[in-house]
């Protein structure tokens, strides 16, 4: 295989890094700062409009809707680099959702949503936790069809953006045991939301169903949609651990070459050097997992095991990898990683986020065995 990037993923990460370049990562909303309640009502619009305008929104869109026609190795490179700067975005449920439907979706949702969405006129989200954040997210939600329309009943907790998101793409589960992603508008009928409240201090929304009426047109019924949207969701969340683990390495060397102790910067001391070289493999393992999960994403290339395996191998380093990363930051910085006039402590909070985020690496231990067992190498 060949990881070099194209031009355009290459442009793709360009541009990302001028938009998010003006992004103060000490200035983002802090929980150790907020007393009671979420950090913040909304996400940061601005910085939004100005992912729209470099056409940062519409990467994985057709040039039919606007956008860059691209894959999901360039919304990775993206998002490695939107979570160096902690950027408060939805990047990556609109991107993955807005992808679903375009793959998976109706002409009419088509038509309706996705030039929209790339102009950031539409924002989606995605429930992807569940009812407890343990539990399969279809299994959460229960659908049946009734005439031109579905019935959806169920909970599904921790749906990020929810309170901006103009449609949350719910998967559900019909009564023959199929899958299916059912687009709720905010604020429909039959819907309501809960208020959550993330380690990141972002506000989260728990999204009850109760009887909820969506029309045909917002229903995907294909086969793998869903499978396909998680994968997707899971990758990008293992490329924004990724660009979390690199930046806050970076702090921490730099602190360390001018951090000094015994006349002598701490850098120099071999026990602080093998703390960071033992990070720097941490990170060295998460990227090429995760460019091999994106790889197989992109490529449809066949392999040992179904892609859905290098996802697991990808999210497993993504997990166990950013929370050392933190750690040792925190023990290398001492008393002044601690300093909330300092950002290390919201890269913490944010890493503890991306860590569980759609499963610990426990639960893809276990899925990974399964696929092992059901696929035993030669």
């Amino acid at each position: 295989m060949d990881f070099t990037f194209t031009e355009e993923q290459q442009a793709a990460a360009e541009a990302a890094r001028g938009v998010f370049a003006d992004v103060a990562p000490d200035a983002v909303p802090s929980p150790a700062l907020t007393r009671g309640g979420a950090v913040a009502d909304h996400f940061d619009r601005a910085l939004w409009e100005k992912l729209a305008g470099t056409d940062l929104l519409g990467l994985l869109l057709d040039e039919e809707y606007g956008g860059a026609g691209l894959d999901a190795i360039a919304l990775c490179l993206v998002l490695r680099e939107s979570a160096k700067s902690l950027a408060r975005v939805p990047l990556l449920e609109s991107s993955a959702a807005a992808a679903a439907v375009q793959a998976h979706g109706t002409a009419e949702a088509q038509a309706e949503l996705l030039a929209r969405t790339g102009r950031g006129e539409v924002v989606l989200t995605v429930a992807a936790h569940g009812r407890t954040g343990h539990d399969a997210a279809e299994l959460a939600v229960t659908a049946r069809q009734d005439r031109d329309t579905w019935v959806l009943d169920g909970v599904q907790t921790a749906v990020p953006w929810a309170y901006d998101a103009d449609f949350v793409l719910v998967p559900a589960r019909t009564g023959d045991d199929r899958s299916v992603l059912a687009l709720v508008p905010r604020g429909h009928e039959g819907s309501t939301l809960a208020e959550q409240i993330s380690t990141t201090g972002e506000r989260l929304g728990e999204l009850r169903l109760d009887s909820a009426r969506i029309p045909a047109r917002h229903i995907i019924t294909a086969d793998g949609a869903w499978e396909d949207l998680r994968a997707l969701l899971t990758t990008g969340t293992c490329a924004l651990a990724l660009g979390l683990g690199e930046r806050v390495l970076a702090m921490t060397s730099d602190y360390a070459a001018k951090r000094e102790q015994f006349g002598h910067p701490i850098a120099t001391f071999q026990a602080v050097a093998v703390q960071a070289a033992d990070r720097y493999i941490d990170l060295r393992a998460m990227e090429v997992t995760l460019w091999q999960a994106a790889w197989r994403l992109t490529s449809g290339a066949s392999g040992a095991l179904p892609a859905s395996g290098d996802i697991a191998v990808a999210k497993i380093w993504a997990s166990e990898g950013v929370r050392r990363v933190v750690q040792t930051a925190q023990h290398l910085h001492g008393g002044f990683g601690a300093d909330v006039d300092y950002p290390l402590h919201r890269y913490h909070a944010w890493a503890k986020h991306l860590e569980l985020s759609l499963g610990p690496a426990a639960a893809h231990e276990e899925a990974l065995g399964d696929l092992l067992a059901a696929h035993p190498l030669g």
